[in-house]
């Protein structure tokens, strides 16, 4: 299968190595199948009988990966092997009757980037070695990241070690948890740096692309450091299509369970900022899956829920909001790029994103948006509102969920139709401590928590929860041990393309 980007459109010979090392096209779009692949209802209920990793062979050699089937096999069982807590890799876990829940957060930094960033630095490893094999290329590659928390810590445990790449971390220092910083800051490799932005995720992100951007940068690092940059945000499709994985595993899981009848339909609730996460569900659905409506769940900042529901993506006078679902703290939608080329083609599509570069609003035709509501329904909630869905999920169902999952459950409750509903459980509740306890305690997130729990660190405050929340999955072991663990980076610049190059340009320097 050969591959195109949302810019352009024009069919080519860039097969999925090329675009995996690429990570974005020339064009400045964002790489996306020429086709997507069919899976048939038999195929996909006999998913079920595999182990996940077999799962996974499945569908990538579905997509026509330019990998043999033994390297591939290979690679997916030590992406989904031993360091994952459960065996199933993504659990299904049974909220109420109908409702559903996808534990995406068992892997080793307990959320759901893991699901991908096990899979796509493995991946990017054996494209760029091909490559490097058919004299196509004869750089080390620098993976530039920028994060609004969990995608940084995941590509860092992904990339840490791996000959031939290195990584370079960018976060918004006041945008993350307290217990996500620990998180990348104490990372270990001596091919990985992290460094803190002044700004919101949309200012780091933004810069990180201009570098990507930047002829006269990427000559330098050709010349000089003999690097390629290459990306592991969901900008690659490396990191779209492990995504695409879960949900037509959990589909087949639950289809073997009897939860899903023949015929039926399911419901899949994704709470999310950047769109990568619900933009695989529908890939799902397109290739054949019996999934009905997405349901796009957003907080406070809730342009995807406007944009959903008139067709109008505005973020030009829209404040920003700090949450206590941080990873969802975003406006500029990387991802919904690829749904638009899909829908509309690549001249629209470009159109469109000039005009969000240029003015920060622009607005579909009645046709894309006609497309745009036959898969999507779109819902938001507020900061405690979320907080008391966790209350109530752990009161009523004795199950512990962090404050993204909380947005999901809360929204896919308020549009729940006749068919059931699996709602995306992105992170493990211990990585947002701090909003879990206000949830459990009925303290609103703008309020000072009461004596005895005020001023407690992010360790004391998990304490605190595991205390009230006696019988609650428990602390994993890699957020327990960050007690203990010494920051590395500690470094903080501004979120402009000339401070992000300067760090990089140090930092390869020494």
């Amino acid at each position: 299968m050969n591959f195109t980007d949302t810019r352009t459109g024009i069919a080519n010979d860039l097969a999925f190595s090329d675009v995996i090392v690429k990570g974005i096209a020339p064009s400045r779009g964002l790489f996306v199948p020429i086709e997507i692949p069919e899976i048939s209802l038999d195929e996909l209920t006999g998913l079920a009988e595999l182990p996940y990793w077999g799962q996974a062979a499945c569908i990538y050699r579905l997509f026509g990966i330019d990998l043999d089937d033994e390297m591939i096999d290979a690679i997916m069982q030590q992406a989904y092997g031993d360091q994952w807590e459960d065996r199933a890799i993504a659990p299904l876990a049974k909220l109420t009757d109908g409702t559903h829940i996808l534990e995406l957060y068992r892997g080793p930094t307990s959320a759901f980037k893991d699901m991908a960033l096990q899979c796509m630095p493995l991946f990017l490893s054996a494209a760029h070695e091909k490559l490097r094999d058919a004299g196509r290329l004869d750089n080390d590659l620098l993976v530039l990241v920028a994060t609004s928390g969990d995608t940084g810590k995941a590509a860092l445990e992904g990339f840490e070690g791996r000959l031939h790449t290195n990584i370079i971390v960018f976060y918004p220092e006041e945008g993350v948890s307290d217990l996500q910083k620990k998180q990348m800051t104490t990372q270990a490799g001596d091919n990985v740096a992290v460094f803190g932005v002044r700004g919101n995720f949309d200012d780091c992100q933004n810069a990180v692309k201009a570098a990507f951007a930047d002829r006269e940068f990427n000559e330098w690092l050709d010349k000089s450091a003999g690097l390629k940059l290459s990306s592991a945000n969901s900008i690659n499709l490396g990191r779209l299509l492990p995504q695409v994985v879960y949900y037509l595993s959990a589909v087949s899981r639950l289809i073997a369970a009897g939860e899903l009848a023949d015929g039926q339909l399911l419901d899949i609730a994704v709470p999310t900022g950047n769109f990568g996460n619900i933009l695989a569900a529908w890939y799902a659905k397109q290739m054949g899956a019996p999934i009905g409506r997405l349901i796009c769940a957003s907080n406070s900042n809730n342009v995807l829920t406007d944009f959903i529901k008139t067709g109008v993506y505005d973020i030009s006078d829209r404040p920003f909001y700090e949450t206590p679902s941080p990873s969802m703290d975003i406006l500029i939608s990387s991802n919904l790029e690829r749904l638009l080329y899909h829908l509309a083609g690549a001249e629209k599509t470009t159109e469109w994103m000039e005009k969000l570069k240029d003015k920060g609003v622009f607005t579909v035709d009645d046709a894309t948006h006609m497309a745009l509501q036959r898969d999507f329904i779109a819902g938001w909630r507020s900061d405690d509102e979320s907080l008391a869905r966790i209350r109530h999920c752990w009161k009523k169902n004795r199950y512990l969920i962090d404050p993204h999952t909380a947005v999901g459950i809360d929204v896919a409750r308020d549009v729940k139709g006749t068919d059931p509903v699996m709602v995306v459980s992105t992170a493990h509740w211990s990585k947002f401590a701090p909003s879990v306890l206000r949830g459990l305690l009925d303290v609103s997130f703008d309020d000072e928590l009461p004596a005895p729990y005020t001023d407690h660190s992010d360790f004391e405050t998990l304490d605190d929860v595991v205390t009230l929340a006696e019988g609650a999955s428990a602390v994993p072991t890699s957020i327990d041990d960050l007690r203990k663990s010494k920051i590395r980076f500690e470094e903080v610049i501004d979120a402009t393309p000339e401070s992000i190059i300067d760090a990089v340009r140090d930092w390869v320097a020494h």
